[in-house]
């Protein structure tokens, strides 16, 4: 994880974001126009994602147990982060870098699926929340098919994957939403005619 924050992740992300001021500098802008949009879709869908999870996450404190399950689903962020600081993975309690980098690299995660559905779909000015929805389903679902659940210590209970299934399924529909509104708003210059 460290090795590929270090080496791929964040030099492409640089090489993105220059790719991209060139294109709105001296371009058509619309490589620009789809990273941007792309990138808030991404960062927004996350966020509808992770209000969504909220409830589950802090059904005891909130006496929410009789609704909803008690579920950690935010345990995973710092050991993202520790993995990319080269800290242990199980830790009693994580330090604050480690929550930090955990929760940016799950916000790049979802910024990075908002630009490929861009990339994906080209013009965002159709409705796709269809797309959108079998997009995010279907990384759920690699998740799920994947050692993923087993080497963080996740129970994989029908709760569970209900409710990280319907998580995703919020993803993808707030990220089509924001593509749409934003491209409708955001119309294609005329260098990129």
């Amino acid at each position: 994880m460290r090795w590929f924050a270090i080496s791929i992740l964040i030099p492409a992300m640089g090489i993105l974001i220059v790719l991209a001021g060139l294109d709105f500098a001296v371009g058509d802008q619309r490589l620009c126009r789809g990273v941007v949009i792309g990138a808030v879709a991404g960062f927004m869908a996350a966020i509808a994602y992770d209000l969504f999870r909220l409830p589950f996450v802090y059904a005891q404190p909130w006496h929410l147990t009789a609704i909803v399950p008690p579920m950690n689903l935010f345990k995973v962020f710092p050991r993202f982060g520790a993995m990319i600081l080269g800290q242990p993975l199980n830790q009693a309690h994580y330090p604050a870098t480690a929550q930090w980098v955990g929760w940016a690299y799950h916000f790049s995660n979802g910024i990075s699926f908002g630009i490929m559905y861009v990339a994906m779909i080209g013009d965002g000015r159709r409705p796709g929340w269809g797309r959108a929805v079998a997009m995010a389903v279907g990384l759920e679902l690699g998740m799920l098919m994947s050692p993923y659940t087993q080497f963080f210590g996740i129970p994989r209970t029908f709760s569970f994957v209900l409710v990280t299934l319907s998580a995703h399924c919020i993803f993808g529909v707030a990220m089509a939403v924001m593509v749409r509104s934003m491209s409708l708003k955001w119309e294609p210059s005329n260098r990129a005619l």
